[in-house]
């Protein structure tokens, strides 16, 4: 599996960047599956429903299933929320797997950057950014695209992890 990270802060445009990403490379013939972390308590269930009851009885992890899809909810409890690789090991193998978040790993990531955020670039201090997706021209060292031209970010992706996308270059 070849892994590529989106960082910026937090409303510049990583997942709504992705929805439009996903669509090429998928349409391309590629098996995607995406790594989203968060910092707020995420919670897929909803109290009083059964699996809910089980996790609060004090099941470390509830596999709820039905014909469309399944999810594994495990509970951390008190210990540490798990290293990417530990959860890259859990995904069913593909072709490239799309990481927002993680801001701190090392693999290749194309920065999200909107100065109207008021926050600062974060590649002067991550040498694991490759490439910078904005709304404005800057001046940079790295390979910059308009944060609206998903195209142009999908081929710069693909030739960056040396995949195969029958539509896109992979110079």
């Amino acid at each position: 599996m070849k892994v590529f990270g989106l960082a910026g802060w937090s409303g510049s445009g990583k997942t709504t960047l992705l929805e439009k990403l996903i669509p090429i490379f998928v349409d391309g013939g590629l098996r995607v599956s995406t790594i989203k972390q968060t910092h707020h308590n995420v919670d897929l269930d909803q109290p009083g429903k059964d699996s809910w009851r089980h996790r609060a009885a004090g099941a470390s992890e509830v596999l709820l299933t039905s014909s469309a899809r399944w999810t594994l909810m495990h509970e951390l409890r008190e210990n540490a929320e798990p290293a990417l690789a530990d959860h890259l090991q859990r995904l069913s193998p593909c072709d490239l797997v799309l990481v927002e978040g993680f801001k701190k790993e090392s693999l290749p990531k194309l920065e999200i950057y909107r100065p109207s955020l008021g926050k600062p670039l974060l590649y002067p201090d991550d040498p694991n950014i490759v490439g910078i997706a904005s709304d404005v021209n800057l001046e940079a060292p790295l390979p910059l695209f308009d944060i609206d031209d998903p195209v142009a970010i999908a081929g710069f992706i693909i030739s960056q992890l040396e995949l195969n996308h029958p539509g896109l270059k992979n110079e």
